[in-house]
């Protein structure tokens, strides 16, 4: 391949000629390949460098590794360690599809890189003196398109043939390289070394500054700067700006970059430090020169301060502190930042509109996270039970931000398409002048809405082709831990106002979760739960009933030793060898069908379920399945068991799941908003556990094992939504079914949910936390080779982290640490808990990079390494795994072939009499890369048994929930029934609504009735559950029935529409208030400066009102409402 500026190499480094030569032809036509090129120039000019210097190497060690022994070992000067840092970071970008569109200008950059670093190769290792009168030339652009056009195939058979000659050239190039014996350097051999690689830089002018700030204008470049190459600056980019009022002797400064506004006028100013050095040593000096800059041109300009990796932003004029993050701010996020700080008004002086949310408690959530904000803070965190209108809360602050001039760019995040589709209806039919877009491949191009909406999965391809400041608000729905866990980066990358929302109740929302949104453990900025929303007169969720439905084979499993002689017989018919069928309860709808237990399992729900409207059938259902064959089952069944309801192209039961094409088309059908209006039962696997808002549903069943208590309340809260006039006109949905096959509600009720579950571990984290174990097993067997042999490959691991996740970013400090020469080596207490705690989460960043067999073989040894240190008796099955694996590889294949004699050594016996540490560490080293070869074992997934048994012994019962927090809520569910049904008919209940006296003589009528209706109620029990100071049975039955409490509420509202700009502190005050009130009859006025009321502040009433007219209106308030809470 011939080449303009890399010929020169063709003598002693063919291939480093050849890389550079397809670099230079792919540099117009195809920018990712040519960048891709380069990093394999880098990466290869240090492999020579190596060996020619015979530098010791690990096998397989990586670009990465190689520079970092060069800089640990300072056998390279920094300006060459800053441009082979340039090759491999930018064509990381460009391997990876991060960096977006890869420009040819970055080409160029980087060709001129590698030019600089053949040259200095060149003169350094073969003294080439020649080299110092070469320049660079830009290469022209090749019509490569036409030349295929005019010969498609010849020019495409000598392209790949000439990459094919250039591959093979580099593997014979690695394998001799690594065939080098080499020993380690003495520091006179490294300073030899260094002084003539410096020596060679100092020719060439090489200088470490000028690569550092190349960095940055790439950054600045991917931000969408208009950057000048060669230090010169630009109408966007100014480069060493001089700037007055500096404290220097002549008071004049020179800031590194100053990022301009069209106007002329600054927008930020750039101070770089040398990548030696922490970023923030720059903090000072930016702000001086942010203030010299303010006083010149009568604007404060934002400020960044970087040391080409880490990137601090400093927002000061608006009282922000220092953040990280990771880029530049594109032009116009600088300028809607500038103009945000210009024009934003204080939060508390604005409230949300009503039209959006109406509400006491959406009220004060967007009041708390206005609060928040209104206090520098970025991160809120909102839990709301499922149905309370999450959604609604999250457009009407963002409907507030805009108005305040806080935000001009939202993006709402969420897990599902269909999660996505409502969200994009509440933010059109309330903030309907903002334009929105769904994020996705064909769309992540478009810069031109105001709100964006993605799933998780679709925002992680593009993030980052926005700039880190695009968004100025996110809002993260469904934030919980495997949200944090998966997709974290999203969170870290943009710099914006952050909102979660989760509808996970608050006690099992996890510490990462509160973490991430900077709240306390417990203590999320605004909530509101399910049983707040189920006591509140009138509710604002709907109560559930629970009915247990089991069998006997739901219960005990599917036995044929316990099955009676008709069931034996029934079996015989159906399945060979039916004795042997064996099955225990989990199993049941998993491994094995019993066709007669999903028929008892429908035939429960059309028998017992809630009705629609007519009363001819049962009403809207999901059916929750344990996997999609289960529920092709269930609906098959269905159809057998009731053809009446079946018509022509509208199907009455459904499977809607990932298996199903049309999927979202039978949700919007489910919903009453397809084509199908017919559509009835939702037979469901994961699809419909959350998230999917369908009022009318009446019926759950829960035909599978729950055993997360997170996606246990997300089922729950399919149903918990009302729905008005769903039975007819005044007729509304108060209360759902639910039927459990399964016995969950008694298994939560009995097992409460861990506070904290546990993560699964990467696969990287574990091989690097068992060779911490080996470790530290080693020291204290005082086995120093195994020692040294673990601390070897800990420091490989830490090396090996990929600088450019973010994830990795984030602990950049400590990584540096670690990866310091002799600081593993310590391994003292402190050690051990940085590597621990700090470095071994970052290993699941690591890129397995297709070598997940040779990884998994690494596990395998470790673990049989840490066995033989601890004498473990999981040794031998270890030993055992290792040889099946090992005697797995097909000794026809050359690489295995090559290997043959350590292959039957370890499946020798005599291996096995005396292993070390260090022999099992070469078995390692040599097996490892050809792991991926074995002959696997291919695993023959059994089809589920299939049979048709009578099932017996069903057993229904009304389950009495004993979920935290609901028993008070169910029993008074059961009273408020029973009242209601006896409503039109009891002249005392129509008393007692209307505020009327009654006295025991009317009351005793009364009770006799509810009794006869459940004999299981005790009249005592109702006035504990319900007291009032007076002991009276028909104030008890206000509280319950609610009906003065109606009133109660429209009084609270008044004041709250008169007093608009009440605090989040005021409104929950109020809502105590409110809540003691329909608890206990009335409210003395001395009350108002005890418990629970000194909650919010310690002065009671006096600390939270403090406006005379205010509290004047509160007061003469409570007087009306205990007037009329003990009317009668």
């Amino acid at each position: 391949m011939k080449s303009r500026n890399f010929d020169f190499l063709s003598t002693h480094n063919r291939e480093l000629a050849e890389l550079g030569g397809f670099a230079e032809r792919y540099a117009h036509s195809d920018p990712t390949s040519a960048l891709v090129k380069l990093r394999m120039f880098g990466e290869n000019l240090v492999a020579d460098f190596f060996q020619n210097y015979k530098i010791p190497r690990l096998p397989q060690a990586n670009f990465l590794e190689l520079l970092q022994v060069l800089e640990r070992q300072s056998l390279a000067p920094p300006v060459v360690l800053s441009k082979l840092h340039a090759l491999r970071t930018q064509g990381n970008r460009a391997a990876h599809g991060s960096a977006g569109a890869v420009s040819t200008k970055t080409v160029m950059w980087i060709l001129r890189e590698a030019f600089d670093l053949g040259k200095w190769f060149s003169l350094t290792v073969h003294s080439d003196e020649a080299v110092r009168n070469l320049s660079f030339e830009e290469p022209v652009p090749v019509d490569t398109k036409g030349a295929l056009k005019r010969e498609k195939k010849a020019a495409l058979q000598k392209l790949a043939a000439q990459e094919s000659q250039m591959q093979a050239l580099l593997q014979d190039l690695e394998a001799t390289r690594l065939r080098a014996v080499t020993a380690e350097k003495t520091v006179e051999e490294q300073k030899a070394i260094l002084a003539q690689a410096n020596q060679a830089a100092d020719v060439l002018q090489f200088d470490e500054e000028t690569t550092r700030k190349l960095l940055i204008d790439q950054l600045l470049v991917e931000a969408g700067w208009n950057v000048a190459p060669d230090g010169k600056s630009t109408n966007e980019v100014g480069k060493e700006i001089e700037v007055p009022d500096q404290p220097t002797d002549t008071g004049v400064g020179y800031a590194d970059y100053v990022l301009w506004e069209d106007d002329g006028k600054p927008l930020a100013v750039i101070e770089a430090k040398k990548t030696a050095h922490g970023a923030e040593k720059g903090r000072t000096q930016a702000k001086l020169y942010a203030e010299g800059l303010e006083k010149k041109y009568d604007q404060r300009p934002i400020i960044f301060y970087t040391n080409g990796y880490d990137i601090y932003v400093w927002d000061d004029a608006k009282g922000d502190v220092p953040r990280r993050i990771y880029g530049f701010y594109s032009k116009d996020s600088l300028q809607r930042c500038m103009w945000k700080t210009r024009e934003r008004q204080k939060l508390a002086e604005l409230g949300p509109k009503s039209e959006i949310v109406d509400r006491r408690y959406q009220i004060e959530a967007v009041k708390r996270v206005c609060e928040r904000f209104d206090q520098n803070r970025r991160k809120v965190l909102i839990v709301q039970a499922t149905g309370t209108g999450k959604t609604r809360v999250a457009v009407a602050l963002s409907e507030l931000l805009i108005r305040a001039r806080w935000v001009k760019r939202i993006l709402f995040l969420c897990d599902r398409r269909e999660l996505r589709k409502q969200a994009k209806n509440v933010f059109a039919e309330f903030i309907e002048a903002e334009p929105r877009v769904y994020v996705t491949a064909r769309t992540s191009e478009d810069r031109t809405r105001s709100i964006y909406l993605a799933t998780y999965p679709a925002m992680m391809k593009v993030f980052q082709s926005f700039d880190v400041g695009f968004f100025d608000l996110i809002i993260a729905d469904e934030s919980h831990r495997s949200i944090y866990n998966r997709y974290r980066d999203l969170f870290l990358y943009f710099d914006a106002l952050q909102v979660g929302l989760t509808a996970t109740p608050r006690n099992i929302v996890t510490h990462d979760t509160y973490r991430m949104f900077n709240c306390e453990d417990g203590d999320p900025t605004a909530h509101f739960s399910y049983q707040d929303a189920i006591e509140h007169v009138p509710p604002f969720l709907a109560h559930f009933q629970v009915t247990s439905h089991t069998t006997k084979f739901l219960r005990e499993g599917i036995h044929y030793d316990t099955m009676t002689d008709a069931q034996k017989q029934q079996l015989e018919e159906q399945v060979e060898d039916a004795e042997l069928v064996d099955y225990e309860r989990e199993a049941v709808d998993k491994s094995v069908f019993n066709k007669d237990t999903d028929r008892k399992i429908l035939r429960n729900l059309m028998e017992h379920g809630v009705r629609e409207a007519t009363g001819q059938h049962v009403g809207k259902t999901i059916v929750f399945a344990r996997d999609h064959n289960h529920a092709i089952q269930i609906q098959r069944l269905f159809e057998e068991m009731y053809p009446q309801y079946m018509k022509p192209k509208r199907e009455f039961c459904a499977v809607i799941d990932n298996y199903v094409d049309r999927a979202e088309q039978l949700i919007d059908d489910f919903k009453g908003v397809g084509n199908n209006d017919n559509l009835t039962i939702a037979i469901s696997v994961d699809m419909l556990d959350t998230g999917i808002d369908v009022p009318d549903v009446v019926n759950l069943v829960f035909a599978k094992p729950v055993k997360s208590y997170v996606k246990f309340w997300q089922m729950i809260g399919r149903g918990t939504r009302l729905c008005r006039n769903l039975f007819g006109p005044g007729k509304h949905k108060k209360h759902f079914q639910i039927f459990d096959h399964w016995g969950n509600f008694e298994y939560f009720g009995m097992n409460p949910p861990e506070i904290q579950p546990s993560v699964q571990k990467s696969l990287m984290q574990t091989v690097f936390e068992i060779r911490m174990n080996i470790a530290q097993e080693s020291l204290s067997k005082q086995n120093l080779p195994a020692f040294e042999l673990a601390v070897e490959l800990l420091e490989k691991d830490v090396r090996a982290l990929p600088e450019d996740s973010i994830g990795v970013r984030e602990k950049w400090r400590q990584v540096k640490t670690a990866q310091q020469d002799g600081v593993i080596k310590k391994f003292d207490a402190g050690t051990v808990g940085m590597l621990r705690m700090e470095i071994a989460p970052l290993m699941r960043w690591r890129d397995l990079d297709g070598r997940e067999d040779a990884y998994r073989f690494d596990l395998l040894v470790a673990r049989l390494q840490e066995a033989l240190l601890k004498g473990s008796g999981d040794f031998d099955d270890l030993r055992g795994d290792m040889q099946e694996q090992v005697g797995q590889l097909p000794v026809n294949l050359s690489q295995v072939a090559a290997k043959i004699d350590l292959i039957n050594n370890v499946k020798s016996v005599r291996f096995w009499t005396s292993p070390t540490v260090e022999k099992l560490e070469e078995v390692r080293r040599e097996l490892r890369g050809i792991m991926h070869c074995r002959n696997k074992p291919k695993v023959v997934k059994t089809p589920p048994l299939e049979v048709d048994v009578t099932d017996t012994d069903e057993q229904r019962r009304h389950e009495i929930v004993r979920l935290e927090g609901l028993d008070l809520a169910a029993y008074r569910h059961r009273v408020e029934g029973i009242l209601r049904e006896l409503f039109e008919e009891s002249p005392v209940l129509q008393k007692i609504k209307a505020g009327e006296a009654v006295d025991e003589n009317d009351i005793a009528p009364l009770i006799e009735k509810v009794m006869l209706r459940d004999p299981n109620l005790s009249v005592k029990e109702l006035l504990v559950q319900f007291p009032n100071k007076a002991n009276r049975l028909d104030l008890a039955i206000r509280q319950i029935i609610g009906l003065d409490a109606e009133a109660v509420d429209r009084h609270f509202t008044r004041f709250v529409q008169k007093y608009p700009n009440l605090s989040s502190h005021q409104m929950r005050f109020l809502a105590l208030i409110q809540k003691y009130i329909m608890n206990y009859g009335r409210l003395e006025i001395e009350k108002l400066y005890e418990e629970p009321f000194t909650q919010i502040h310690i002065e009671g009433v006096d600390g939270v009102f403090t406006d005379e007219e205010q509290v004047g209106d509160l007061l003469e308030l409570i007087a009306e409402v205990n007037e009329l809470a003990q009317a009668g």
